[in-house]
C-alpha cells in the first residue's frame, strides 16, 4: 500500500482526458517565480525545481497557517504537528519543516518572507506559528539547496512566502471567522486599499484552542501592515511589519507528563524595500530586522519541585540585501548581489515572582557578509545553462565557497529535462557555539551537495502536467553532540546520505473539477526524525455555481517518531474535506472535517494527534 495513493492518482488522471477544457492562464502564472533567481523568471528556464502554491489553494481549506497545505501540496516536504492548533517552541514543539530528510529543527531549511530570512537567532530554527495565511499571496518552495542566493540555512531548500498587495484601485475587506472541536476559534481580518500609486494591506489574526489533552491550551494573536507606493512603472517601494504573539501551555509527552509548563513568545519582523523594474534590468535594495522575545517555564515532573526561574531570551537578526539582475544580450540574465546580517542572541534565567536575574547564560553576536553572482544563458531554443557562486564569510565560522550549476533541455514541446548540482551549507548557531555544556566555538559550517535530475511536461494546452525528480544528497560536517574527553561536546562529525524520487501530476478535468497528486520516496543512510519514507497525496477541487468542495487524502509511511533508545515508526492515512457555499455575493459559509477516518497516530513521540475534528464558519468579502 506504500505508493497506493500515487498509483491511484496516476490511474485516475488520464480518464476522460479528451474532454479537458483549455485553461492556460493559470498555467502561465504558475510558471513565473521569483525565489529561484531573485528576479522574476520563467521556471521552465531554471535548473532547480520550484513548487508554487497559490492563494486559492492556501485558503480553500480555511487554514490560518500555510504549512499544513504545503505539507500536502509539495512532494518531499513534511511538517511536524502535535495538536489541533499551535506549534510552539522548546521541548515537544512541532512545526519542524523537512525536505528530502533535511529539516528546520536543525536550521537546515530556510523560510523567507518576500526573500528575507526568518529564523530564531539563538537556536537557528524557524518559528512556524508566524507563517500566517492572511498575509500570503502565494508560497514558492525551492526543493533542494538554495545557498548560492540565500546563504546559510538554505542547505535543504527554501520556503518563500510572497505577501499580498492590492493590484487595482479600490478597497477590499475580508473577514474569516470559524469555531469547532476542542474549543477552537480562529478569526482573520484583512483590508486592502489602492489609490493611484499608493497601496496598503492591514491584517489581524486571533486564534485559540484547548487542544485534545488537558493543559494543552494555545492562544495566538498577530498583525501585519504593508504600505507601498509605485512611483512609476519602473520604481516601487514598500515597508511592512509583522508581529505575532502566542501563549502556550505544555503538558509534556504521555510518557513523561509535565506540570506548570508555559510559554510566552513574541516574534516580529520589519522590512523596507525599494525595487526597480526596467525589463532588461531589475533589482532591489532592502533592509530588515527580525526580533524575538521568549519567556518559558519548563515545568516539572511528578515528584519534582516546581521551577523557580523562567528561561528568558532575546534575539535579533538585522540585515540588508542589494541585488541587480540584467540582460546584456538575448537569452542572457546575470544577477549580482550582496547580503549582510548581524545576528544577536541573549539568554538568562529570571526568578519567578521577583524577576531577579539568577543566571546569565550568554550574550553573543555574529556577523555574516556575502556576495554572489548567478549567470543564466539560453544557448539555443532548446538549451539553457545556469551557473552561480557565493562567497560567504561568517565572523566565527570563517569563509565558505558555495557553487551551483545546471542545464535545462527543452527537448519536446512544453517539456523540460533538468540536471542540477548545488551545494548547501549551514553556519553553527549561537547555541551550538557558546551556550550550555556542549558548546564549541571551533565548529565549522555543515555542508551538503545535491545532485538532481528532473523532467516536467505540460499536455493538453496546460490542462494536464506531470513531473518526476531523482535526487541524491551527500553531506558532512553535520554538527552532533558526542563525548569528548569525558564530557559532551558539539562537534563536526556527522554525515548524511539521502536519495529518493518525487513525482507529481495535476489535471484540470473541466471548468468545475481539478485533481492533483504527488508522491515522494526517501531513502536515508542515517535515520532521521520527522522525515517519512513514503509520502503521498491525492487532492480534488470542485467549483460549480455557489458551491466549492475541496478534499485530500494523504498517506504517510515509515515516519520515525523516535530513534533512541528504541525505534518507533508510524504510518497513517488522513482524509480532510472542506465545503463552502456562497450564500450572498459578500457572504460565504464553510464547514470542514480533518482526519475524518479517525486515525490514531503521532508525529511527535508521546503527543497523540486528535482523531476526527470539525470546524465551521463564515467568510465576509466586501
Amino acid at each position: 500500500m506504500k505508493p497506493f495513493i500515487f498509483a491511484m492518482a496516476m490511474t485516475l488522471l488520464p480518464v476522460c482526458g479528451a474532454s479537458a477544457q483549455r485553461d492556460t492562464t493559470a498555467h502561465r502564472l504558475a510558471d513565473v517565480v521569483v525565489t529561484g533567481t531573485r528576479s522574476t523568471a520563467d521556471v521552465r528556464h531554471l535548473p532547480m525545481t520550484v513548487s508554487v502554491v497559490d492563494r486559492r489553494r492556501l485558503t480553500e481549506s480555511q487554514r490560518v497557517n500555510v504549512l499544513p497545505t504545503l505539507a500536502e501540496e509539495v512532494p518531499g516536504l513534511f511538517v511536524t504537528s502535535r495538536s489541533m492548533m499551535g506549534y510552539a517552541v522548546s521541548d515537544g514543539a512541532a512545526g519542524g519543516i523537512s525536505l528530502r530528510g533535511l529539516g528546520s529543527g536543525g536550521g537546515r531549511m530556510m523560510v523567507l518572507v518576500d526573500g528575507h530570512p526568518q529564523y530564531q537567532g539563538i537556536f537557528g530554527h524557524s518559528i512556524s506559528d508566524s507563517y500566517q495565511t492572511m498575509m500570503a499571496e502565494r508560497v514558492e518552495v525551492v526543493r533542494g539547496p538554495a545557498s548560492v542566493l540565500y546563504g546559510s540555512n538554505a542547505m535543504g531548500g527554501v520556503v518563500n512566502i510572497v505577501t499580498r498587495k492590492m493590484p487595482e484601485d479600490g478597497v477590499k475587506t475580508d473577514v474569516n471567522l470559524g469555531a469547532g472541536s476542542y474549543g477552537t476559534f480562529q478569526g482573520e481580518f484583512t483590508n486592502r486599499v489602492r489609490s493611484g500609486g499608493f497601496y496598503s494591506v492591514v491584517s489581524g489574526q486571533y486564534g485559540r484552542s484547548d487542544n485534545n489533552r488537558p493543559n494543552f491550551g494555545f492562544e495566538q494573536y498577530g498583525g501585519y501592515v504593508k504600505l507601498g507606493y509605485d512611483f512609476s512603472p519602473y520604481w516601487t517601494a514598500y515597508a511592512d511589519v509583522n508581529v505575532t504573539h502566542f501563549n502556550s501551555s505544555y503538558p509534556g509527552s504521555t510518557h513523561e507528563p509535565l506540570f506548570g509548563a508555559r510559554q510566552w513568545i513574541t516574534r516580529g519582523v520589519a522590512t523596507a524595500v525599494v525595487e526597480n523594474h526596467y525589463g532588461r534590468t531589475s533589482g532591489a535594495v532592502s533592509v530588515y530586522h527580525n526580533f524575538g522575545r521568549h519567556k518559558i517555564n519548563d515545568g516539572y515532573a511528578a515528584g519534582e519541585q516546581p521551577q523557580t526561574a523562567y528561561f528568558m531570551s532575546k534575539d535579533a537578526q538585522t540585515g540588508f540585501s542589494v541585488y541587480q539582475s540584467a540582460t546584456f544580450f538575448d537569452g542572457n540574465r546575470v544577477t549580482v548581489g550582496l547580503d549582510y546580517q548581524h545576528i544577536y542572541g541573549k539568554a538568562w534565567n529570571e526568578a519567578i515572582g521577583t524577576r531577579e536575574v539568577t543566571n546569565r547564560i550568554g550574550h553573543h553576536h555574529e556577523n555574516e557578509i556575502a556576495g554572489y553572482v548567478d549567470f543564466r544563458q539560453d544557448l539555443f531554443s532548446w538549451l539553457t545553462v545556469d551557473a552561480g557562486v557565493r562567497l560567504d564569510h561568517h565572523s566565527q565560522a570563517g569563509t565558505e565557497w558555495v557553487p551551483q550549476g545546471g542545464l535545462v533541455f527543452r527537448v519536446v514541446k512544453d517539456g523540460e529535462l533538468k540536471t542540477m548540482v548545488s551545494k548547501g551549507f549551514r553556519n553553527p548557531t549561537i547555541r551550538e557555539m557558546y551556550l550550555w555544556g556542549p558548546a564549541n566555538a571551533a565548529l565549522h559550517p555543515e555542508e551538503a551537495v545535491n545532485y538532481e535530475l528532473s523532467w516536467k511536461q505540460r499536455l493538453m494546452d496546460g490542462a494536464f502536467s506531470y513531473g518526476l525528480n531523482l535526487f541524491y544528497i551527500n553531506g558532512d560536517n553535520m554538527i552532533q553532540t558526542e563525548m569528548v574527553d569525558g564530557r559532551p561536546m558539539n562537534v563536526n562529525t556527522g554525515s548524511i546520505e539521502n536519495c529518493g524520487v518525487e513525482a507529481e501530476a495535476a489535471w484540470r478535468a473541466n471548468r468545475y473539477l481539478s485533481l492533483n497528486a504527488n508522491y515522494s520516496y526517501l531513502k536515508m543512510h542515517n535515520k532521521v526524525l520527522a522525515a517519512p519514507e513514503h509520502k503521498a497525496y491525492l487532492g480534488a477541487g470542485y467549483r460549480r455555481g455557489r458551491w466549492t468542495l475541496a478534499g485530500g487524502l494523504q498517506y504517510i509511511d515509515g515516519l520515525y517518531t523516535q530513534v533512541n533508545p528504541t525505534e518507533v515508526k508510524e504510518n497513517f492515512l488522513l482524509l480532510n474535506v472542506t465545503a463552502a457555499y456562497r450564500a450572498l455575493p459578500w457572504l460565504g459559509i464553510w464547514a470542514k472535517g480533518e482526519n475524518l477516518l479517525a486515525q490514531r497516530y503521532e508525529i511527535n513521540y508521546g503527543y497523540p494527534m486528535p482523531k476526527a475534528t470539525f470546524m465551521g464558519g463564515v467568510n465576509i468579502n466586501i
